[in-house]
């Protein structure tokens, strides 16, 4: 077989643009890393001996903390929700507006963004960088390479480091890192986001876009001619001809494009395309080659939006002369709204009236049963009691299904469990059928707790055996 299924990377020196796909990504770029960098150092009172972080994943107490929003291991339900209905709201913006993830919000786009404009800072915009790219070996070229690598390498550092405050108390964490008393996968967790940062987003970019993720070819299998995506309008465009030329085929009555051939939209594509080939999974939809082809027609007087974002369908019905077509509104786009709503809302619903007790009984497996002198049968469990509120709460044990039946717990009264704040506890619980009683072999148990504090209960099911 000829030929290669990997093409090794082109260095890419996108220009520089101004206009308003820019500016667009310059305030998503800082709204983002604003709140990466600084949601772990924000605080949340939650009482006493409680963590005061609001953002923090405690994996030592298996907790997960969201401002007011407290999540245990066992509301892992809520994490699959959250992971669907992000899929879903991908779904959605493709349906819309095809990769807009991809070109604005992706964390790859906004670090790459960002190491580009270091890199714009220190060597210049792309033809002094491409200057300096072909010049031999100096003092200067040196000093520029170095000053340029140390400043990724402490934004990849910095990246690092917030993601670990993440799952400690920042402040504290911060200071243990400072003197060398964080625990050793604190560090671990820091070189190696620093080293993916650096990699990722100052060396291999587009190639992460086009290789290694693998949305690009999930997405082409979604979208349709009704998404709106990065288009070239080659109706208006076609043919390519240099202003002069175009001024003397319009003059004597021949067909001449706005296009000029000038190549700024390439120039300033970060995957370095050519948007007038139409779509290609390179593309990430940034909008940038829009305020680059919008700058050259201001400058010859001709009207902005040769390439802009425009839907297949759209651009089709143009062509054979037709008016405008936009479906936004499309039984896709209503039902990944409708799914996206209803999940949302199912899961705000659960949350709102979720229980902050739990109780769970495992049955005694050897022996399942025991037989007393009087006749009584009794049967073992363990019962696990959780308390998900601040302060330590008393729970009443009761059990219904089984006619005349005693409980006792090892250790204390039924009528009296303490679980601490925010913890769960174990008990060893008796159940006894009455002599002269005679249950079948299998009697379907239901375990009850009250908080008498709250009102609230908490049912579990199980079984009594008997000979």
């Amino acid at each position: 077989m000829n030929g290669s299924l990997y093409a090794a990377r082109t260095k890419i020196q996108p220009q520089a643009v101004r206009g308003t796909f820019r500016r667009i990504k310059w305030a998503l770029l800082a709204v983002t890393l604003g709140i990466y960098y600084a949601v772990p150092f924000i605080r949340w009172d939650r009482g006493p001996g409680q963590p005061s972080q609001a953002v923090l994943l405690d994996l030592d107490r298996g907790r997960f903390h969201f401002f007011g929003i407290e999540l245990w291991p066992q509301d892992v339900t809520y994490v699959m929700g959250l992971l669907i209905l992000a899929a879903l709201i991908l779904f959605l913006m493709n349906a819309v507006a095809g990769r807009v993830w991809c070109g604005y919000l992706c964390p790859q786009t906004v670090w790459t963004d960002l190491f580009l404009a270091v890199e714009r800072l220190i060597e210049g915009d792309r033809r002094e960088r491409l200057k300096l790219d072909a010049a031999p070996w100096s003092l200067e070229k040196i000093a520029l390479r170095t000053m340029k690598h140390a400043i990724w390498l402490l934004i990849a550092w910095w990246t690092g480091g917030a993601w670990v405050l993440y799952f400690a108390d920042a402040p504290t964490l911060v200071v243990q890192l400072a003197t060398y008393q964080a625990p050793a996968p604190a560090y671990i967790a820091i070189l190696t986001l620093t080293a993916t940062t650096y990699g990722l987003a100052g060396h291999m970019r587009e190639q992460v876009c086009t290789y290694m993720c693998p949305w690009p070819r999930i997405q082409a299998a979604l979208t349709d001619e009704h998404a709106y995506n990065i288009l070239y309008r080659d109706a208006r465009g076609e043919p390519r001809v240099s202003a002069k030329q175009a001024a003397v085929l319009r003059a004597t009555g021949q067909p001449a494009g706005d296009c000029v051939d000038c190549f700024a939209c390439v120039t300033a594509c970060p995957a370095g395309i050519d948007i007038r080939d139409g779509l290609q999974m390179d593309c990430i939809q940034c909008g940038l080659c829009v305020d680059a082809c919008d700058t050259v027609m201001g400058k010859l007087g001709r009207p902005a939006g040769l390439i802009g974002y425009d839907t297949e369908a759209n651009r089709r019905s143009r062509a054979a002369g037709k008016g405008r077509v936009s479906h936004v509104i499309r039984p896709r786009t209503v039902l990944y709204a409708a799914l996206v709503a209803g999940i949302g809302g199912f899961m705000l619903y659960s949350l709102a009236t979720r229980s902050f007790m739990g109780l769970s009984v495992l049955h005694d497996r050897n022996p399942l049963y025991v037989t007393l002198s009087d006749g009584s049968v009794r049967n073992g469990y363990t019962v696990r009691l959780s308390n998900k509120r601040p302060g330590e709460r008393h729970y009443a044990l009761a059990v219904d299904g089984l006619p005349g039946a005693r409980v006792e717990v090892v250790g204390g009264e039924p009528g009296d469990l303490p679980v601490p704040s925010d913890a769960t506890q174990e008990f060893r619980v008796l159940v006894f059928a009455p002599a002269g009683v005679e249950p079948a072999a299998s009697v379907p148990l239901t375990f009850r707790i009250a908080d008498a504090a709250s009102g609230e209960t908490a049912r579990a099911q199980d079984t009594f055996k008997a000979p």
